[in-house]
Formats: structure tokens, sequence, C-alpha cells
């Protein structure tokens, strides 16, 4: 041990300032640093996320419009230029289902998924996912695949 590498004990520095409420002579006694009166100065005081002081608060201010449909139900999209890319590279054979599309992470398992129509498609796939566009199914039977909605 020497000077250059001397550090006081762990724990013994850095304390988290000073105590609060503990007489006049600590310096922070009497009000215990809250001030004088009011809503802060009083024990279990907390402020409301967005209390503006008794201000209209912004959330409440700015206009509102729209509307969300909790039922709406949120569809993957798969193009199918995606499904011919992976033809080419041999991943996929003839049958295209829910499982090969997690597999291959183009859906997660508890998507819903919907095939598109953008793409070109030359394999005679047989698709089975919950929807498809009228373009995708139109390309789809076209190149003397199946559609399969579930």
């Amino acid at each position: 041990m020497d000077l250059h590498n001397l550090k006081p004990a762990e724990g013994a520095v850095n304390r988290d300032g000073k105590r609060l409420g503990r007489g006049q002579a600590s310096g922070k006694g009497g009000t215990a640093a809250r001030g004088h009166k009011g809503a802060k100065s009083r024990s279990g005081y907390s402020k409301k996320i967005g209390f503006e002081g008794g201000q209209m608060p912004l959330q409440r201010r700015v206009p509102k419009f729209g509307f969300k449909n909790i039922n709406r139900k949120e569809y993957q999209g798969i193009n199918l230029g995606k499904l011919q890319e992976l033809v080419d590279n041999g991943t996929l054979k003839k049958e295209v289902t829910l499982d090969i599309l997690v597999e291959n992470r183009l859906a997660g398992k508890n998507d819903l998924v919907k095939i598109l129509g953008d793409g070109e498609l030359k394999a005679p796939l047989k698709i089975s996912v919950h929807k498809f566009t009228a373009s995708a199914k139109a390309a789809i039977e076209a190149a003397g695949g199946e559609a399969i909605s579930l």
C-alpha cells in the first residue's frame, strides 16, 4: 500500500446529504427544507402526472380526433415477392403454412398473416394463411398454386 492508492473504507464517504428535521443546530431543522405552508410542505403530498397547478393540463387542452377501433385485427403482411425469394433460395418447396412462415421469421407464432400481392410469384405454391388480398389470390392461382384461408 502506497500513498497513491489510499482510499477511504467502503461507505465511509458520500452520505446522502444532511439529515432533515433534526433540530435547529443541524441547519435543516424546523421546516426540514420544505419551506413554509402549501401542499408541498405537507406529508403525503404527491403531484399527479401532468398536473399544472390547476391550469387546464396540456393533455386536456389539445383537441382529440379520430377513433380507435377496439376490435381491430392486426395482420402481418407478407408479399408474394418475399415468398418467391424463399423458393429461389430453396427454403420453400410446395406448401406454405403458418409454421413454415414462423420458422423463417416472416411472422410471429401468434400473428394473423395476410398475403399481399406485391412482387411476382412463379412457383405453384399451396399457401394456407388467414387472409389474401384479391391481387395476391389471383397471382397465386395464375401461377398454378392454391390459396387456402384458415
